[in-house]
């Protein structure tokens, strides 16, 4: 009665599991990896902050209106010194009564001409002042504009090429958790033959039919194989536990695969056109090509330091002034263009052009050496899936022969004309079969994700981003 209760409690507990625990197809997998995946939600933060940055760099080229005002008041009052204006009203009125003898004529009246300090402002002062610019011309402003965009396609780009490498690494990862729960199954299967191949042969050893030995034999390949089942259990825990890393969720939370190996039997790509497409299409090379075009608005904003800048202007000012707060009021307004040019900043516009001018060749040095490493493995590649594409061939016919013979081992021993060492042969050889066959499938799928990858083609299409 105990073991009863413990194997419902264990039947229950297995049943709550697998109601509990998500699971996942590719298709679950890719969408939980983009939602999740850090590094694609910083390069969609990437891409907010350079459309940000064109916007305001399309800024530069607009109107710009300021106000500003002041208000001061005199504590104690500016002086400088300046000719003596009393001296000089008392002197000239003198002059002109004696000269029209009307007084007599007295020098001592004359006062001495010097200069002293006088203050020509008043103890309250205010100012506002209204100020439109309009820029007509400014090579900067407009090479600014444009290589904003650049900026802008960088960023797309770069999303892009995240978004691939994170659909490569889930294939990799959900098809090697796949891989290790096949091999598990492959070899429970194989346990499960042992097994059912032990209990017939007690049951002839009851009735006298079968010897010690074979007996001895079929319980040794049971025990043979059940170590492997626990080691391939331990292996597709690991892989499960490295796909929940991938998909960016927590070690606790419970998930299964679900799914099959798919092989597409299709003809491959020729090999010269793949890597025409993958030199015009590659994330990495896009990306790089995208940064030459921004090495090349760089020189062009360093050339516009050559440039002269024209920009229209137009200014009202309110003003006034009083010593007791009875202001006299005053306003002026004036328009004009104001014109800039650089003539000489000794010698540095010059090398500031010449360094961005070799940032641009060693950008496309870097893009010679991208396109031929891209090159050499989209060759590798397209080696390694006709490599696979033939064993695939080979390893399917060789399942089917192996389970034919598993067959005739079994038939022949229970007719007494085979050898209990027949069987273990021939499962093991079944075994080793299945086995080669979803390994040769598993690395065709893993090569194709690698080309589709190196093609620059995304299998997932959400906001905007396009499916090749």
């Amino acid at each position: 009665m105990k073991n009863v209760l413990i194997n419902f409690f264990l039947l229950f507990m297995m049943t709550d599991f697998i109601i509990n625990a998500q699971s996942f197809t590719i298709e679950d997998a890719i969408k939980t990896a983009l939602e999740n995946n850090r590094d694609i939600q910083i390069a969609r933060l990437e891409i907010e902050k350079a459309q940000k940055a064109v916007n305001e760099a399309f800024g530069y080229a607009l109107p710009s209106l300021d106000i500003s005002g002041r208000f001061g008041h005199f504590i104690s009052k500016p002086k400088m010194a300046f000719p003596d204006f009393e001296a000089m009203l008392a002197n000239a009125t003198y002059g002109i009564l004696f000269s029209e003898n009307v007084l007599p004529s007295d020098e001592s009246k004359f006062l001495p001409l010097r200069s002293k300090l006088q203050s020509f402002a008043q103890t309250n002062n205010y100012e506002t002042n209204l100020s439109l610019t309009q820029i007509i011309f400014n090579s900067a402003v407009f090479r600014g504009i444009g290589a904003s965009q650049i900026y802008l396609n960088l960023s797309n780009e770069q999303l892009n090429a995240k978004i691939s490498e994170v659909i490569l690494n889930v294939k990799k990862a959900f098809y090697g958790a796949m891989l290790a729960k096949r091999f598990l199954e492959i070899t429970e299967s194989s346990l499960d033959n042992a097994e059912r191949n032990l209990s017939n042969l007690k049951a002839y050893y009851r009735e006298g039919l079968v010897s010690d030995f074979d007996l001895l034999q079929a319980e040794v390949m049971v025990e043979n194989i059940r170590p492997s089942v626990f080691e391939l259990e331990n292996l597709y825990s690991d892989a499960m536990n490295k796909l929940k890393i991938v998909l960016a969720l927590t070690q606790d939370i419970e998930i299964e695969i679900t799914g099959n190996f798919t092989y597409n039997d299709a003809q491959l790509p020729d090999v010269d056109e793949s890597v025409r497409i993958a030199c015009e299409k590659n994330h990495s090379i896009s990306t790089l090509s995208i940064k030459r075009q921004i090495d090349e608005e760089f020189v062009a904003l360093d050339r516009s330091e050559y440039w002269p800048q024209l920009t229209a202007f137009g200014n009202l000012t309110y003003a006034g002034s009083s010593d007791k707060w009875d202001f006299q009021n005053y306003s002026s307004a004036t328009v004009g263009l104001s014109l800039s040019m650089n003539l000489f900043k000794g010698i540095r516009t010059s090398n500031k052009v010449e360094q961005s001018l070799i940032g641009v060749r060693q950008t496309d040095e870097q893009l010679k050496i991208l396109k031929d490493f891209i090159a050499s493995e989209v060759k590798k590649t397209l080696n390694n899936l006709n490599r696979v594409k033939t064993q695939i061939d080979a390893v399917t016919r060789n399942v089917e022969l192996a389970e034919k013979a598993y067959s005739i081992a079994l038939i022949r021993f229970e007719e007494g004309t085979g050898t209990q060492l027949e069987i273990k042969n021939a499962n093991i050889e079944l075994e080793k079969a299945r086995t080669n066959k979803i390994k040769a499938i598993h690395d065709f799928i893993i090569a194709e994700a690698e080309l589709d990858n190196l093609l620059g083609k995304l299998s997932y299409s959400e906001n905007g981003i396009n499916k090749n």
